[in-house]
């Protein structure tokens, strides 16, 4: 998958490059409008993430005058954090807005959901299975895998941060989130190893001391 970072800022833009690298992106790196362009014009790209205040204009009009009718998903990137900045944002049809300071695992987050939902029909495919994200429903040679409501959710989180390690911590506070219920370490592993049994699958890699990934084939 290809990102444009349309970002003037060096430290920030070196820093999320190193990032999105390491996460198996290939960036493009632009600092204004002109570039932007030229580059939008010559090259395919998957993914933008765009900065408002560029010195040669204004990340808005860019988007509203140029990208959107490419239909690049977009995630608006900027130091403002007023209200009405974000509903702009979005109310032009931009995918997120995500405001710095921030955290390069949130945005890693987002840039992979915005993927998932790019996929054909909403379903990921790993060898032999199948996840249908918008029916929440798992498939293993078109037959269906009857997954509980917390391993649906424990198996989508896995896929939703595809070749990334989802720490063990992370699922716990997951499950906290979604239950409200105190879990152990423990209790984590007996789960993935429900879900490996049902799925009858490799997929799911274990990560020794820290926790699982999944890894896009």
């Amino acid at each position: 998958m290809k990102i444009l970072l349309v970002e003037d800022n060096l430290i920030i833009a070196k820093g999320l490059i190193y990032s999105l690298n390491q996460n198996n992106y290939n960036v493009e790196h632009k600092t204004n409008v002109i570039e932007t362009k030229k580059l939008i014009n010559e090259t395919k790209v998957d993914l933008i993430i765009l900065d408002i205040a560029l010195p040669d204009g204004n990340g808005f009009d860019l988007y509203k005058d140029y990208i959107k009718e490419l239909d690049i998903p977009t995630i608006f990137l900027t130091a403002k954090d007023e209200e009405d900045d974000i509903v702009k944002g979005l109310e032009l049809g931009a995918e997120d807005y995500i405001t710095k300071p921030f955290s390069t695992r949130e945005l890693l987050a987002r840039i992979n959901k915005i993927f998932m939902k790019s996929k054909k029909n909403s379903i990921v495919k790993l060898e032999d299975i199948s996840f249908d994200i918008d029916k929440m429903i798992v498939y293993k040679n078109n037959q269906i895998i009857n997954l509980t409501s917390l391993e649906l959710k424990i198996l989508h989180l896995l896929l939703t941060n595809l070749n990334k390690v989802v720490t063990r911590s992370e699922i716990i506070d997951k499950i906290w989130e979604w239950t409200g219920n105190d879990v152990y370490d423990n209790t984590i592993t007996v789960y993935i190893k429900r879900i490996r049994q049902k799925l009858d699958s490799d997929i799911i890699t274990t990560i020794k001391g820290i926790g699982y990934r999944i890894d896009e084939k």
